[in-house]
């Protein structure tokens, strides 16, 4: 077989992305994910006041930007060893909360189950009825998703009085505590959304789609009528009519840094993970969950246009200095994370398997990771998410007289170092500083898009989508859509990640 490489350009991706791929055949033998934009918000940010990372680092993502101020608030606390009342944790957790289901829904229908309508598939007997539901910016399922994720994010700007780029977050608290107003209108945004989620996405209750806790009994649910032509039920049939459980695997462990801090553990001297759902790294050969341990976070750049430095550094000790090299074997700007000296993946997949999820965890040892459970995975958070909310607002309800705000000392600010860690909606999301003489000495952000789409690091180990991609056998090699699925299952931010590729034939891929 002759070896080709070809140059694939991802478009239904936040920010710019390249795949380039070699083949041996139609099979993929080898992979680089480039990431083609440096942007430097690390390097904005030295010299600048403490505080100017609230303001600045929202605006790393227009997506993300409420799990960007939350990462910044955090390192500051955790640096200043400054207490937080349970009445800002519970209003931060809700905002970051709302965030995430809009990001999940609108990267599963605008994003994923548009490649369904590829002509490729117009034999299959689901064609009509994918189309009618998720053709782009026509199928009823995009449509309503379109209303339904707008609403949603409504409830960041009841408190932050804007989404996206707000910065009602603060060391020690948030602006403004909530209302009883507050809460009535956030728990109707909240209520619409769980209404329109039961009716459209899954087809039942929240109640019973959450007690489903293994491969059978899922597979019993998706052959009744109401559930399988919801929205899940009708892309779980295709995705599996077309073979992506058999595909995308990638990495075999599973990073979570835990989700949503529990308002009564994060207060000083924030020790151990305080996440609702338990930090950790799962791996998949076995089960086994194993403690997260922040200090095994490292970050190479032997194959990344950046300054070398030799293996990896830990972001306290991390650069990230721009230094282009055309024509050498670096080919992207992004870093590659790791986690001692492993790749990893991170998203909701990782965050369902260390938080327990016993549904999540049976298919994965069914069937291993594919991109079908991928996407399939961050819809059964999106649930999930939706049930913790109404929880938060019941005990918000109890905290309104509670300050919202523990003002710090003048001087809390001026020296030390600090990180903060949340699950973003597409995974880890980690800022580390170091402040000198009252400004910024250090900055370093670890993205969860960084972890997947990270290249090859000092050891030649690839990062874990090109792992997910190598060995994929191309139907055809002129219209590469089964690296489009793989890809976007894990919903691409290369916006946040990257701080011309010229050689082969280069092909667009995407409607």
């Amino acid at each position: 077989m002759s070896r080709t490489t070809l140059n694939i350009d991802l478009n239904r991706v936040e920010g710019d992305l390249e795949f380039q791929v070699d083949l041996d055949g139609n099979r993929v033998v080898d992979a680089r994910c480039v990431g083609t934009l440096f942007r430097g918000f690390e390097q904005l940010l030295i010299g600048r006041a403490p505080k100017d990372g609230l303001v600045i680092t929202p605006r790393v993502c227009g997506i993300c930007g409420t799990a960007h101020l939350y990462t910044a608030a955090l390192a500051l606390e955790r640096m200043a060893q400054l207490p937080v009342s349970p009445h800002a944790t519970l209003v931060r957790n809700l905002c970051l909360m709302a965030e995430n289901v809009q990001s999940d829904l609108r990267q599963s229908f605008l994003f994923f189950t548009p490649d369904f309508v590829h002509p490729r598939y117009a034999a299959q007997p689901l064609f009509a009825d994918i189309e009618a539901a998720f053709a782009p910016m026509k199928g009823r399922i995009v449509r309503s998703t379109l209303a339904a994720s707008r609403k949603v994010v409504e409830l960041v700007a009841i408190y932050g009085g804007q989404w996206p780029h707000s910065s009602y977050m603060l060391p020690g608290g948030i602006t403004r505590g909530a209302t009883a107003r507050d809460l009535m209108d956030c728990q109707d945004i909240v209520d619409r959304t769980i209404e329109w989620y039961e009716l459209e996405i899954i087809g039942d209750s929240l109640d019973n789609w959450l007690a489903l806790d293994n491969a059978d009994a899922f597979f019993t649910w998706l052959d009744a009528a109401p559930h399988a032509a919801s929205a899940i039920g009708l892309m779980t049939r295709f995705a599996r009519a077309i073979g992506l459980q058999h595909i995308g695997a990638g990495a075999r462990h599973f990073l979570s840094a835990g989700s949503w801090h529990d308002p009564l553990r994060w207060q000083p001297p924030y020790g151990e993970p305080a996440g609702l759902l338990p930090a950790g790294l799962y791996h998949a050969d076995d089960g086994h969950l194993e403690a997260f341990k922040p200090d095994l976070i490292n970050e190479h750049v032997r194959h990344s246009w950046y300054r070398p430095y030799p293996g990896g550094r830990h972001p306290y000790i991390g650069e990230t200095v721009p230094d282009y090299q055309p024509d050498t074997d670096r080919y992207t700007w992004a870093k590659a994370p790791r986690y001692g000296d492993k790749a990893v993946e991170t998203g909701p997949l990782a965050e369902l398997l260390t938080g327990g999820d016993r549904l999540v965890a049976s298919l994965l040892a069914l069937e291993g990771a594919n991109a079908w459970l991928r996407q399939f995975t961050r819809l059964r958070r999106t649930g999930l998410t939706l049930y913790l909310m109404k929880q938060h607002l019941a005990e918000l309800a109890r905290q309104l007289d509670t300050p919202h705000y523990v003002p710090p000392p003048t001087d809390a600010l001026e020296k030390g170092e600090g990180y903060g860690l949340v699950q973003a909606a597409r995974g880890s999301l980690g800022h580390w500083i170091q402040v000198t003489d009252g400004r910024i000495s250090r900055y370093q952000i670890v993205t969860p898009t960084a972890w997947n789409a990270s290249p090859k690091d000092s050891a030649g180990q690839h990062g874990h989508w090109e792992q997910s991609v190598i060995g994929v056998e191309l139907a055809d090699p002129a219209d590469p859509i089964e690296i489009g699925h793989i890809v976007r299952s894990h919903d691409p931010c290369l916006v946040c990640t990257v701080h011309f590729v010229g050689r082969g034939e280069r092909h667009r891929y995407g409607v």
